[in-house]
């Protein structure tokens, strides 16, 4: 069975964006970013790729699900396809096929859809790369958890999880870069 990931660059006060929607404080240079390249290519979007002339493989990911805002933050620069080399689904229940286009996937039931992509034979995953209310609403189907902790506080804005859950977690593993970003690979216990 496949597995949901949510993979996400957060705050050490637990935001994956400040107020606004903005994740400008999140650093996008530094250590941390080649290890981003090198080893999780595919979370990065098209235009990234190609600036490093980089082929996407997917190795951990064949898919990305996300919510409109986080899909919003593209559409605002013109990047109505920001995933090509992966299957992209877009969760809303408030926005229309036209608005997504036909690069992606609208779904408008998340739990359901993730079942039915974990139900799928093969090896990659699910990547779940935001926001933080699909993220709630998925909160039973994430197997692991892939932090990105960067050393900066916001005070507020866009938590992790819009809403509070109790599950356990199992630290599989940490990695510190030079840059102060710490990554932390965490399992369902």
């Amino acid at each position: 069975m496949r597995s949901l990931t949510y993979f996400v660059a957060v705050s050490l006060d637990g935001f994956i964006a400040a107020e606004g929607g903005r994740f400008d404080m999140f650093s996008m240079e530094g250590d941390h970013i080649d290890a981003l390249f090198a080893e999780w290519p595919e979370t990065l979007p098209a235009p990234a790729l190609a600036a490093a002339g980089i082929a996407p493989g997917c190795a951990r990911f064949d898919t990305v699900l996300m919510g409109w805002d986080t899909f919003a933050v593209g559409l605002a620069h013109g990047l109505q396809n920001p995933y090509p080399h992966l299957r992209q689904v877009v969760c809303s229940r408030t926005r229309g096929e036209a608005e997504a286009g036909n690069a992606v996937e609208l779904c408008r039931d998340p739990t359901a859809r993730v079942r039915s992509l974990k139900a799928e034979p093969g090896e990659p995953g699910i990547w779940l790369c935001g926001g933080g209310r699909l993220a709630s609403a998925l909160s039973s189907e994430i197997d692991a958890l892939v932090l990105k902790v960067s050393p900066v506080t916001l005070g507020a804005g866009i938590p992790l999880f819009a809403e509070p859950s109790a599950l356990r977690w199992t630290l599989e593993g940490s990695r510190s870069f030079r840059s102060g970003v710490v990554f932390q690979h965490y399992r369902r216990a």
